[in-house]
């Protein structure tokens, strides 16, 4: 794989910087108390050269986990058995403490999920996140109706695994104590989905 050229690394960092910088005043003001123009004028760049990068005010806050799309697709690439593959892939992630997992106390990480999760417009526009994953899944799947149904199953199950694991920590359960649960319940459910999606176990 070739390195990204001068011009492409500047505008990685142009994103990564006004993400930073709208998440981090989200945070402390709240995401419908911060204006797209208070975001460019901390960014220090203009209202329509934030738009050229973020085309909504939302994905200056889903820019965080848009490299995590296609993830479930990069781990089954070229796999003779996804569903162990990507069985394997969220345990080792548990066992790290990967948020995507839920399974993260970092102050950072429940911060930001608690902003993703507590504006309706975010949850409704990470739908669209969603779909794209699903899409992505599907299309390494080997395409069509049946690879699109277990796309969505997939996903499914990881995302409500990982919203388990997330509330309990937020409630204030300790990663200590909810892991052994949460390894538990992702061997119960990758299992249940092995035996109704056995062409793929």
């Amino acid at each position: 794989m070739t390195e990204p050229g001068l011009r492409e690394r500047k505008k990685q960092r142009m994103y990564e910087h006004v993400s930073e910088v709208a998440i981090r005043l989200f945070l402390e003001k709240g995401f419908d108390a911060v204006s797209v123009a208070e975001v460019a004028a901390a960014a220090e760049i203009s209202k329509p050269t934030l738009f050229r990068y973020f085309p909504a005010k939302e994905d200056l806050v889903l820019y965080r986990i848009v490299d995590h799309e296609d993830e479930a697709a990069r781990v089954v690439d070229g796999q003779a058995h996804p569903i162990g593959a990507l069985r394997r892939h969220f345990l080792d992630g548990l066992e790290k403490g990967d948020p995507v997992t839920g399974l993260s106390d970092h102050p950072q990480v429940l911060a930001f999920h608690r902003l993703l999760y507590g504006s309706p417009s975010l949850v409704a526009r990470a739908h669209a996140h969603l779909e794209r994953s699903e899409a992505a899944l599907a299309d390494a799947l080997g395409g069509g109706l049946d690879a699109r149904l277990a796309a969505g199953q997939i996903l499914a199950v990881q995302r409500i695994l990982a919203m388990e694991n997330w509330r309990r920590i937020a409630a204030g359960e300790r990663v200590a104590d909810v892991k052994g649960d949460a390894v538990a319940a992702a061997q119960r459910a990758f299992a249940q989905l092995a035996a109704g999606l056995p062409y793929l176990a």
